[in-house]
């Protein structure tokens, strides 16, 4: 959850709904509130490998940290993936990484995860919008909907 600009917390739970996204979250309050942006998702996987330190993971500023491949042949746009009792869909919104990302991770990180060479595998993650609210918890499975 990123309560405001270079704030984050990082509960065990939380509420997700189509009306606010992630409760607490700043995109409620932010200037465009594109529910096609409403959460950011990244691969868990990757963002180690990026990070380098456990430590550093929340600095990316996502909303949710998986271990689900976020690649177009795994989830098109309009693809839902279920998380305890929430139900996302995915978007076709880019998210690339951006100066903050570089200033957290270094250039090096920045060119690999906007890598034209790697864009249909999404290594920067995916948005999605919230299509049934409810609450997730750290360890909870993660389901692709068909």
């Amino acid at each position: 959850i990123r309560p405001s600009s270079n704030q984050r917390h990082c509960p065990d739970s939380a509420y997700l709904s189509p009306e606010t996204g992630l409760e607490g979250d700043r995109w409620q309050r932010g200037r465009s509130q594109d529910p096609d942006m409403q959460v950011s998702v990244m691969n868990s996987r990757v963002l180690e490998l990026v990070a380098a330190d456990p430590d550093r993971m929340s600095l990316a500023g996502d909303n949710l940290v998986v271990d689900l491949d976020l690649s177009e042949d795994n989830l098109q746009a309009g693809s839902q993936i279920q998380i305890g009792e929430v139900i996302l869909e995915i978007t076709a919104v880019p998210h690339t990484g951006c100066r903050k990302f570089n200033q957290h991770y270094g250039q090096e990180a920045l060119r690999f995860v906007n890598s034209q060479h790697y864009q249909s595998l999404y290594l920067r993650g995916r948005f999605a919008r919230v299509i049934q609210s409810g609450t997730i918890r750290v360890g909870d499975p993660i389901t692709k909907r068909v």
